[in-house]
C-alpha cells in the first residue's frame, strides 16, 4: 500500500509528544512490512525539509499552527496534495490535533482519521474567547467526518466522538504500546520522598496543580521534592518558576527541561510517585512507562487517564481533580509502608503494550 499521513508534527519536532510517538511507531512498522509511507508535517528550526527516517519519507512544510492560515501546514498540505500527491496514495491518514486537514474537501480516495482526543472544553481553557471559534470548527468538521473510519486510543475518546455524532461502528480503539530503552536497568529510589511530573509544561497538563500540591504536601512531609521533566513556552516556564518561588518551595521543585529517553526513565525509576494531573489526555503514555520501572502514578480521573492501567496497583485516582486531591492521595501512600513493599512484587505485563499489535490493528482498518 501507498500510505500518506498528514500530521502537524513529526517525531523529531521539539514540540512533539505522545501522538507523534504513536504515529512514528505505526509508520515505521508499516514501512518495514513493505508498505510505502510518506509523512507530511510542519517545519521546525534547523530541520531537514525532507528525509527518510526508519523507512518513512518525511516532508516538512509550513507552520503547525492553523492560525498562520496560508503558511500553515494544514493549508500547504492541501496545496501540496493537489500539486504532487493526487492519485498517488491508496489511503490518506488525516491526523487531528484540535483541527483536521479537511481531507474530505480535496482527497477523492480513501481517508482514515487518527485522533487521540476531542479538544472540547480545552478550546476555551487554552484560548479563552478565541477558543469558541475553535470549538465551533471542531463540531463542524466532526459532522463532515462522521462517516469516515476513525482510529483512536481510548474508550473515553470513542465515547466523546459518539456524542459528537460520529458513527460508533466506524471507530476503532487501538491497543497502545510503550517504548522503553534497550539498556534499561533497575534504579534505586531516592532516599528523600520524590515526586515527578513528566510532560509538556502547559496549563491543561496540570503542572500548576502539581506545584501547588507540593506546597501542601511539604507542610506534612517537609523533605518532599518534585522533579519537573519536560519543556514548554519560555514565558510559561518562567511563570511556573515564579509560582514555586511565591509558594516558598523553589528549593524543592527542580526543572530538568527536556531530557533523553534514557534519562527520563532513570528519573521516573528513582522517583517514588509520578503525578498525572492533566484535565484530559488521549491515553496517558507516562503512566505505563512509570509502572514499567516500578513507579506508581497518582492521576486525575480525567478522560484518557481513567482508561490506562484501569484497576492496576500502579495507578491511584484522586477523589477530586484538585491540588488537594493530589495531596491527600500522595500523603496516604507515603504513610502506607505496606503499599511500597507490595509494589516491589508487582510488574507490568509488557505483552499488553506492544506496538506491533497496535500497527497490525491499524493496518487492518487501512485495508478495509
Amino acid at each position: 500500500m501507498n500510505i500518506l499521513i498528514l500530521n502537524w508534527r513529526d517525531i523529531k519536532n521539539p514540540k512533539g509528544g505522545g501522538a507523534e510517538i504513536l504515529t512514528h511507531e505505526l509508520a515505521k512498522r508499516w514501512a518495514s512490512g513493505g508498505h510505502s509511507v510518506t509523512l507530511f508535517a510542519s517545519e521546525f528550526p534547523r530541520c531537514e525539509k525532507q528525509e527518510v527516517l526508519d523507512g518513512i519519507k518525511i516532508i516538512r512544510v509550513g507552520h503547525p499552527d492553523a492560525r498562520y492560515v496560508f503558511s500553515s501546514v494544514h493549508f500547504l498540505a492541501y496545496r501540496y496534495y493537489k500539486e504532487n500527491f493526487k492519485k498517488k496514495f491508496d489511503v490518506v491518514i488525516d491526523e487531528v490535533h484540535g483541527l483536521p486537514f479537511f481531507t474530505p474537501w480535496y482527497v477523492k480516495g480513501k481517508k482514515v482519521v487518527l485522533i487521540c482526543e476531542v479538544a472540547g472544553k480545552l478550546w476555551l481553557e487554552m484560548f479563552g474567547l478565541l477558543g469558541i471559534f475553535g470549538r465551533v470548527i471542531e463540531k463542524f468538521y466532526l459532522k463532515i467526518y462522521r462517516d469516515l473510519l476513525f482510529l483512536t486510543i481510548s474508550n473515553s475518546t470513542k465515547e466523546e466522538l459518539i456524542k459528537e455524532g460520529v458513527n460508533e461502528e466506524n471507530i476503532t480503539v487501538l491497543p497502545m504500546g510503550i517504548t522503553v530503552p534497550s539498556k534499561l536497568k533497575k534504579y534505586k529510589k531516592e532516599r528523600t520522598p520524590t515526586l515527578i511530573f513528566v510532560g509538556r509544561l502547559s496549563k491543561p497538563k496540570g503542572i500548576e496543580d502539581a506545584i501547588k500540591a507540593l506546597e501542601m504536601i511539604a507542610r506534612k512531609i517537609p523533605k518532599i521534592n518534585l522533579w519537573i521533566v519536560g519543556r514548554g513556552d519560555e514565558g510559561y516556564v518562567n511563570y511556573l518558576k515564579t509560582l514555586a518561588k511565591k509558594l516558598n518551595i523553589e528549593d524543592r521543585a527542580t526543572f530538568f527541561g527536556f531530557v533523553s529517553e534514557n534519562k527520563k526513565f532513570e528519573l521516573i525509576g528513582r522517583a517514588h510517585i509520578l503525578l498525572a494531573p492533566s484535565v484530559k489526555e488521549g491515553w496517558g503514555l507516562t503512566v505505563p512507562e512509570a509502572a514499567f520501572v516500578g513507579t506508581p502514578t497518582v492521576a486525575y480521573d480525567s478522560p484518557g487517564l481513567r482508561d490506562v492501567l484501569r484497576g492496576s496497583i500502579f495507578k491511584i485516582v484522586t477523589k477530586s481533580s484538585t491540588p488537594g486531591g493530589l495531596r491527600n492521595e500522595i500523603i496516604k501512600l507515603f504513610q502506607d509502608k505496606d503499599f511500597f513493599n507490595k509494589l516491589k512484587k508487582e510488574s507490568l505485563n509488557m505483552q499488553e503494550f506492544n506496538w506491533d499489535r497496535t500497527a497490525q490493528v491499524a493496518l487492518k482498518i487501512l485495508k478495509v
